[in-house]
């Protein structure tokens, strides 16, 4: 049930991902071809992906952009915690063609 608990707040975060992304003063929906292109995947679908990941079937990562101590409090089991303000090149997979998932608790 908890793990339910922690797909829900994912699939909260990616539905409010995306259209937060707007830079100001762009105008209402000019990007949102480009929002769309990287697609939304419901709890269901990512708790899939993510047991196909874990079988070795699919490049698929979580990962976790809240402070340290929330992910350390809790986070999606497999999750990677990256730290937003300082994303390296080396925090990421070096397969380009995997897909990622990021979430945070921001309400932004």
């Amino acid at each position: 049930m908890k793990h339910r608990h922690m797909f829900v707040a994912l699939a909260a975060a990616l539905l409010f991902a995306l259209p937060g992304c707007k830079k100001p003063g762009d105008a209402a929906g000019e990007h949102g071809a480009e929002a769309e292109a990287f697609g939304r995947l419901s709890i269901d679908e990512v708790e899939a992906k993510m047991k196909e990941a874990k079988e070795g079937k699919l490049a698929f990562h979580v990962i976790d952009n809240n402070a340290k101590s929330t992910y350390d409090k809790g986070h999606l089991p497999g999750a990677k915690w990256v730290d937003h303000e300082n994303v390296r090149a080396e925090d990421l997979p070096a397969d380009k063609e995997a897909t990622l998932v990021f979430y945070c608790s921001n309400e932004r």
